[in-house]
């Protein structure tokens, strides 16, 4: 198996507010194996972009171990993180804001290779942002541009190429795709799939739409209320899914044959508040399959096989 690239341990984050600690993440543990595109996924409110922003110190864990290729890079100081960054980088979800609009798009990424101090010459860093700009399917005479005068589409592609700027190894893509056209979405896909073969990237996807985690990402991490539910295998989850949470999650997903016979499992509720969440296993304010010792019990996570285990009381029980 290929060894990991990122190991995470342990990891929480409460945030302290007026109205009480919001909890995050709890005790979240998982590896990204070298080259593989593991997908995150889970609701609005479960945790995802917070664990992906952790995992670059753009927020501090309150704790728990993050490793990258075995550095804890949780005690790293500054000077030590700043050259750490080089080899991570993020997409960020939203490609109408997380361009400065005041700047052309040769400035947002010659930044990056400014701050890392790559390239020789104001030349060199020109002809490197045209060849990242080919890459990603922008031509080079666009780079004197404002970010107002592409689609987004095109504006996602920059946030690409400023990702890619410092030659990382690791990049967390945080719904990268989801405010894009369906039809931009797969050439988008695409493009992170080529990348990640040409590059060899190792890519932690975070993503609500579970037909998009299944056409890219070889694992899968269910995360509910900042713990992980299940993870594992592609195939494993979306053949034999085994948290009931992952059940649903799947169900609800629309297929092309609306006629298709399938189990649904119905949600009830919304996802509680992490100010306050529940006791013991966190879903089971919304699983129809709790008992009473859900209440009380935090659920370990149970071995399904190879490169697949859930966090459920009773699992089995409800196949």
């Amino acid at each position: 198996m290929t060894a990991p690239l990122v190991s995470i341990s342990g990891l929480t984050k409460t945030f302290v507010t007026l109205r009480g600690d919001v909890h995050a993440l709890d005790d979240v543990s998982f590896d990204i194996p070298r080259g593989a595109v593991v997908g995150l996924v889970g609701e609005s409110g479960s945790g995802k972009t917070t664990l992906g922003r952790c995992l670059l110190r753009l927020i501090e864990p309150t704790s728990g171990s993050v490793r990258f290729d075995g550095t804890e890079i949780t005690k790293l100081d500054t000077r030590a993180m700043q050259a750490m960054r080089k080899r991570m980088q993020i997409i960020f979800q939203d490609p109408f804001s997380s361009l400065n609009p005041r700047m052309r798009v040769r400035d947002i990424i010659g930044e990056a290779l400014v701050a890392h101090r790559i390239g020789r010459s104001g030349r060199e860093r020109r002809d490197m942002i045209a060849a990242l700009l080919d890459e990603v399917g922008l031509k080079a005479d666009q780079m004197g541009r404002f970010p107002h005068e592409f689609s987004g589409g095109q504006r996602q592609r920059i946030g690409i190429a400023r990702a890619l700027a410092v030659e990382p190894e690791f990049i967390v893509a945080d719904e990268s795709v989801s405010a894009l056209d369906v039809s931009v979405q797969a050439q988008i896909l695409n493009l992170m799939q080529d990348l990640r073969d040409r590059r060899g990237l190792t890519i932690l996807f975070i993503a609500h739409d579970l037909s998009v985690v299944e056409y890219l990402c070889d694992e899968v991490v269910v995360l509910y209320l900042g713990r992980v539910a299940e993870r594992g295998d592609g195939r494993s989850i979306y053949a034999a899914p085994a948290h009931p949470y992952t059940r649903a999650l799947l169900s609800a997903a629309p297929v092309p044959n609306p006629d298709a016979q399938r189990q649904r499992e119905i949600l009830r509720g919304d996802i509680p508040s992490p100010l306050h969440p529940p006791s013991g296993c966190v879903f089971r304010t919304r699983c129809r399959y709790a008992i009473e010792k859900c209440a009380g019990t935090i659920p370990p996570a149970v071995d399904l096989g190879p490169r697949h285990d859930a966090a459920c009381l009773r699992i089995g029980e409800f196949a």
